[in-house]
């Protein structure tokens, strides 16, 4: 059967899983000031709307708990296709939606093959790319749920617009099943993850894999050779530990992984990216924008979003993970300082806003101008660094042994407080107003502290160089001057018949 061997045609297919978490965003994001979205659903207030859109951070949560489960069983491929049957079914479920209970079983059951994805592409991606682009590869995720967010948002936007009554958002919520079955039918001619493979005892296979990936099929080259290596002395220490499920990520010597993986999805929520993205209809609102207005507003904003992570995509291997979440950080807690302060002095409480009776706090003129030039400065920053960043860096920290399951229960972590900030920030806006900023701020500070004592650099290092870094203890401020795999590979090129190489051909 015909294979597709070039990992950025898989990069680009395969992170169709994360178009769907971008289409689910703003398949919300684009309708909640709408008028027909709001007179059918009986304009649902704060605490309603909240619940409507974290249903599918809900259904996303379960799904990426069992998603490691399903992934080490049945191989990463067949997890993927799993979910975008899934995907299909509550896309069926959201477009026939008749009422507020319908629309929210659909989203949780589109939520459940978002979780799946979102995890195991990152894994999937991990696993196939070389060390030098990984972080290349599986940031391609991040540019595909922001390419998700952009066409599903211009589709809803020519809805609103074109469509009157219930079809609006019917056409819209069913477009949604065309990239699930798109990946669907594409994973038939991937290859398998070849650390999946090894984990199996399958290593004709994974060698195989391995040469196609990386050496047009040539079993000899001395990097498929060294990438080889390594993964038998990955999969030889994972079988000598004994698997204990979930349990294994909190043991020791792997808990510290865990910590970072799951914290670094968890900081990306309270770094506050997702109050753009679901409710940046509110803000422009707040801001003196309605109707089309607004929604022209939110597009310019995601275009944004879009360019900067593809700007930083092609060098993102040679910036360090670290320095791009310290620099995310500080910079995003000066604008949500900055955006709070702006509003608390020039804004002033209202009974409603242009009749959404949601958004209690208005600001005009200048200031409001100011206010919106601060969220498009926030979603270029965040775009650059954090929205790649978090999910590349919970891709790389975890052993073999434990990789699907801890990205999975990393990728839980970011569901589960996206599933809070989409309740909070509904009734944040309506109670606290401009309060919700300085709440951002505070987390961001927190998480700058975080990150410089606790996460170890993994930019341009072989996974299995990665668990050295975090077997050794050492400092992570010192820790990008570990490397090993390109002298290993230049050292084998220089003697191939060397007994690294002899280890390596005996798989």
């Amino acid at each position: 059967m015909y294979r597709i061997w070039n990992v950025y045609v898989l990069a680009a297919f395969g992170t169709i899983g994360g178009m769907l978490f971008g289409f689910e965003v703003s398949s919300m994001s684009a309708w909640i000031g709408s008028d027909q979205y709001r007179a059918y659903f009986n304009d649902p207030d704060s605490t309603t709307q909240g619940g409507i859109t974290a249903s599918m951070s809900g259904g996303s949560l379960i799904g990426a708990l069992i998603a490691g489960q399903i992934a080490d069983m049945l191989g990463r491929k067949i997890a993927l296709q799993i979910a975008s049957v899934i995907w299909i079914i509550g896309a069926v479920l959201q477009c026939s939606s008749q009422n507020i209970g319908h629309l929210i079983a659909g989203r949780i059951v589109g939520g459940l093959a978002i979780g799946i994805t979102s995890s195991q592409c990152l894994v999937y991606l991990a696993e196939l790319a070389p060390a030098k682009t990984r972080g290349r590869i599986t940031g391609i995720q991040q540019w595909s749920i922001e390419w998700g967010i952009l066409i599903m948002y211009l589709i809803s936007y020519g809805c609103v617009r074109g469509v009157s009554g219930p079809a609006a958002f019917r056409i819209a919520w069913g477009i949604q099943a065309v990239p699930g079955f798109i990946l669907f039918c594409v994973l038939f001619f991937f290859p398998e993850s070849p650390r999946w493979l090894a984990n199996k005892d399958r290593w004709e296979e994974c060698h195989d894999i391995l040469a196609n990936l990386h050496a047009k099929g040539d079993r000899g080259n001395v990097l498929v050779l060294a990438e080889l290596d390594e993964v038998r002395e990955a999969v030889r220490i994972a079988n000598e530990s004994k698997d204990i499920g979930y349990l294994g990520l909190f043991a020791p010597g792997v808990w510290k992984r865990t910590v970072v993986g799951v914290s670094v999805q968890v900081w990306q929520q309270l770094l506050g990216g997702n109050v753009m993205l679901y409710y940046l209809v509110y803000i422009f609102n707040m801001a003196g924008m309605y109707g089309n207005i607004a929604l022209t507003s939110s597009i310019i904003q995601y275009v944004i979003f879009l360019v900067t992570t593809g700007a930083i995509l092609p060098i993102i291997d040679r910036v360090g993970r670290r320095k791009l979440l310290l620099v995310g950080a500080v910079i995003c807690a000066v604008l949500h300082f900055a955006t709070g302060a702006v509003m608390a002095v020039h804004g002033h409480h209202v009974t409603n806003v242009d009749g959404n009776y949601n958004l209690k706090w208005s600001i005009t003129g200048a200031p409001a101008k100011g206010v919106i030039a601060m969220c498009y400065i926030f979603v270029g920053v965040y775009g650059l660094t954090w929205a790649p960043g978090a999910w590349i860096y919970a891709a790389e920290v975890f052993p073999l042994r434990y990789r699907a399951k801890g990205v999975g229960l990393a990728a839980a972590g970011n569901w589960a407080f996206n599933l809070a900030l989409a309740f909070f920030v509904p009734p944040a806006f309506t109670n606290i107003q401009w309060k919700t900023y300085m709440i951002f701020g505070t987390f961001c500070i927190a998480m700058t502290f975080h990150i410089f004592f606790t996460y170890p650099e993994t930019v341009k290092k072989s996974l299995e160089e990665i668990d050295t870094i975090f077997d050794k203890n050492l400092p992570p401020w010192k820790s990008d001057k570990v490397g090993g795999f390109d002298k290993k590979v230049a050292s084998m090129s220089a003697g191939k018949d060397g007994p690294e190489a002899s280890q390596a051909e005996t798989v």
